[in-house]
């Protein structure tokens, strides 16, 4: 066995049962430790792989099931199993949740009551901002963190805007800065570059639009090439009349509306549509440079960079994980199934390369890891209707909101890349 951190044994051979089940590996592996003294802190519970996938039945059965021989001396890893993760808070809404992102110590929130919504991770309300006219759908931050005494985040509505906001972290204002406008439909997703210097939009129109998110840029006010026409401003409710900004490219390539986006490095973008694909576009380029066909509607995609990987949401009540990398990208990697209503949301762990959640129609949060594909490590409930968004930016904290007009929080804890090492079965 290969020795790694506390939790790793001796690389040696053991002869164990063929009807072995994981508590009786657990039993085997604890006890090793206890004769090393490495348990100092008590029994600890482990999950076990082969060959990648994580073992749930008895050994024999495992071994059945994926055409490996009883006679062969078999490599076992394990893991330490993560813990459940544990409903924190359920913060109210006046309407439907259906968008949420997490950043440092604030999580933003859009409301079908076309109002953006500003918490503490701890659940206090923070801001309440009008603006739109419709609902909001979609929400991000553009910078990058805490320490920054003006915050800048965007939000997206059902009114065809995408509205640019500046928070001041010490007198705890908000205003909005620019009115973005170009779309013809509804906006549904927003990404930011790695950057944090441009950003896209994906829009029921079908059209992807590329944006600057620089404050005050060169810019601003400025129409698409080839446009005369003179730049307008939005008034806000207020009375205030703040610059309209305008996209700096325009992608066209869906037939359908846009329902997800993700920038990946300095000039790639994913898009998810209700056109049944998922494209890659190359910004640099302007032009689309590979597309993933579906079966059904693609509600939600995540990308993680730890993995490279791409999980996606489906109308089909599966969540499909795609390696964009590989020459023939229709091909899918794995297939998680278990929800029994539309998946309408997805996100990966930051911290984590194997696992995710997902959120469903029928209202229930599923942890995933790409181990084991047959079942969820858990089912967090506590949702009274739909899940609309879901995010798992903060490691330690996993989000949901939906039609029940609540965000609920769960405190997740991670335990470390410390607990694998290896063992054999003969």
């Amino acid at each position: 066995m290969s020795f790694l951190f506390r939790y790793s044994v001796a690389d040696t051979p053991f002869s164990v049962p063929s009807n072995v089940t994981t508590d009786e590996l657990c039993d085997l592996i604890n006890g090793l430790l206890k004769a090393d003294g490495s348990d100092g802190d008590g029994r600890v519970a482990f999950d076990f792989l082969i060959g990648g996938t994580f073992l749930h039945s008895r050994l024999e059965e495992h071994m059945r099931q994926n055409d490996i021989s009883t006679e062969t001396v078999v490599e076992i890893e394990y893991v330490e199993r993560s813990p459940t993760p544990e409903p924190e808070d359920s913060l109210l809404h006046d309407d439907w949740v259906s968008a949420v992102r997490a950043q440092g110590t604030c999580i933003l929130t859009g409301c079908y009551d076309n109002t953006l919504k500003l918490w503490s991770t701890s659940g206090e309300l923070l801001l309440t901002m009008p603006g739109h006219l419709g609902p909001v759908k979609c929400v991000t931050w553009v910078d990058s963190g805490d320490a920054l005494p003006v915050r800048t985040f965007l939000s997206g509505s059902h009114d065809e805007t995408v509205l640019l906001w500046q928070w001041n972290q010490d007198t705890n204002a908000v205003e909005c800065v620019h009115a973005c406008r170009g779309h013809a439909g509804s906006v549904d997703c927003l990404a930011v570059n790695p950057e944090h210097t441009r950003f896209c939009s994906g829009s029921w129109d079908t059209m992807l639009k590329i944006w600057s998110a620089v404050i005050n840029s060169d810019e601003d006010g400025q129409l698409e090439e080839h446009s005369e026409k003179p730049a307008k401003r939005k008034k806000m409710d207020g009375g205030t009349k703040i610059p309209t900004r305008v996209p700096t490219m325009t992608l066209s390539g869906h037939k359908e509306g846009i329902s997800s986006a993700q920038w990946v490095g300095t000039n790639e973008v994913y898009t998810a549509s209700w056109d049944h694909t998922i494209k890659m576009w190359d910004i640099e380029q302007a032009t689309e440079k590979s597309c993933i066909a579906g079966t059904k509607v693609f509600f939600d995609i995540a990308y993680s960079p730890l993995n490279r990987m791409l999980v996606a949401a489906s109308a089909d009540r599966h969540v499909r994980l795609y390696d964009p990398r590989t020459s023939d990208g229709a091909v899918v990697k794995c297939t998680f199934t278990s929800h029994t209503g539309w998946v309408s949301a997805v996100a990966w762990s930051p911290v984590d390369e194997h696992q995710f959640i997902s959120g469903s129609y029928d209202s229930v949060l599923k942890q995933w890891d790409t181990r084991s594909p047959k079942a969820p490590l858990f089912d967090l409930t506590g949702h009274d209707d739909r899940i609309l968004a879901v995010d798992w930016s903060i490691p330690q904290m996993v989000l949901s909101g939906g039609t029940d007009n609540h965000l609920k929080v769960f405190r997740v804890s991670n335990p470390a890349p410390k607990t694998k090492a290896a063992g054999r079965r003969r």
